[in-house]
């Protein structure tokens, strides 16, 4: 019974001790730090798809690492997949709320999906955290003036139907 106040507190600074570890984002292990720079350098050189393999590999050694899902939503942008984008800043935004980066990103793929409106939402949660000069704001306010990209007609679209008749 007397060791009982003194272990409540004990108890009370360790758990408050391991919640304020738990508030940060931890280094990513030593093979998933490899596998995110092999996925970047990948990016740098235009294979959007090859970027994504690395960075959901290192998603998989590390899953606890958020900054990967940032890095896999921009390798699904310029692979063209702005909804499969949206949803990796949307699981960054569930891990870490204030990431500004994810909240501009989203805005950004959101202007490219054709989704203005909501794009602005996220601008004016930018303006509110950060104020109107700091990059992301400034970044996704000029994504939104320059609006969506129209997309552009391959030869693959225009095709003719082609019809199969038996002899």
């Amino acid at each position: 019974m007397r060791f009982g106040p003194a272990a409540a507190a004990l108890s009370l600074a360790l758990a408050m001790t391991a919640s304020v570890g738990q508030a940060r984002d931890p280094e990513p292990n030593m093979r998933a730090s490899m596998l995110i720079a092999e996925g970047k350098s990948a990016l740098n050189s235009g294979q959007p798809q090859k970027a994504i393999d690395a960075f959901e590999a290192a998603l998989a050694v590390d899953p606890a690492y958020t900054p990967v899902f940032l890095h896999l939503a921009e390798a699904a942008r310029r692979e063209g997949l702005q909804g499969k984008a949206i949803r990796y800043y949307r699981e960054a935004l569930k891990r870490d709320p204030g990431n500004l980066a994810a909240i501009s990103g989203e805005g950004a793929a959101l202007v490219e999906k054709g989704a203005v409106e909501k794009a602005r939402v996220n601008l004016s949660k930018l303006q509110s955290i950060c104020g109107s000069g700091c990059t992301e704001t400034r970044r996704l306010a000029m994504a939104i003036r320059q609006g969506p990209e129209q997309p552009v007609l391959r030869a693959e679209a225009v095709l003719p139907n082609a019809q199969v008749t038996q002899n």
